[in-house]
């Protein structure tokens, strides 16, 4: 992925102008590597910082946010390059809205929430789309050949959860939120996040679980196998 939007950044009207006037402060480590001094601040403080003209603490929200946002994207969408342009869009809406951010909740849950507002809109794109233009034919992805089965099998089982407990369950499990901030960011009761988390699990445990009948035949075949190479 391209860390163009840092660069961006320094050039941006939308934060205040003595942003445009600082230099990202940077100290060498014995090494020679670059060692940012935000490191061990807040995500909350960088984004205060930030609001009030910090460019240099966007570019440590960017560096510490980049893969678990497009993560969130690439777990959602079949194209790898549509989870990087949605990744982008995540955090150019976060840069216009920066001058308006009040620490009300974890920075996490915030950015999160501006994603999950942009990919609520490109489904629903993607779905007029698809209604008036039909579905495009696209040619294979050698990398999504490259997936392993056990990798697509779980795939296609979180694909047949009920949509909310789908949801619910990737929040959790690969965002890693909070059951609040997962309750926060759907509008859902809390008791209602944890019981279809509980659902979702029992009921993906159960989609990945072979059956009886499949077991018993593999079973079989393992034994025969072994009483032909006898």
């Amino acid at each position: 992925m391209q860390d163009a939007l840092p660069a961006l950044v320094l050039n941006s009207e939308a934060l205040p102008r003595h942003a445009m006037d600082e230099t990202p402060s940077s100290q060498p480590n014995p090494q020679g590597a670059p060692v940012s001094s935000h490191t061990g601040i807040s995500d909350e403080r960088l984004m205060l910082a930030f609001s009030q003209g910090s460019s240099e603490a966007f570019t440590e929200l960017f560096s510490r946010y980049k893969q678990p946002i497009y993560g969130f994207f690439r777990r959602r969408l079949t194209e790898p390059t549509h989870a990087e342009e949605l990744t982008q869009e995540t955090f150019l809406a976060l840069l216009r809205a920066a001058t308006r951010y009040q620490p009300r909740a974890l920075f996490r849950a915030y950015l999160y929430a501006i994603g999950f507002k942009i990919l609520r809109a490109y489904r629903r794109k993607a779905a007029f789309r698809s209604t008036f233009f039909g579905h495009r034919n696209s040619a294979p992805d050698p990398s999504r050949q490259d997936a392993t089965e056990s990798a697509l099998w779980v795939r296609r089982a979180v694909e047949k959860l009920d949509p909310v407990d789908r949801e619910v369950l990737m929040l959790r499990e690969f965002e890693q939120l909070s059951y609040a901030e997962i309750a926060d960011l759907l509008q859902l009761p809390l008791n209602t996040v944890r019981s279809r988390l509980f659902r979702a699990r029992t009921a993906l445990r159960n989609l990945l679980e072979p059956p009886a009948e499949s077991r018993t035949h593999g079973a079989l075949r393992q034994i025969t196998k072994k009483g032909e190479n006898a």
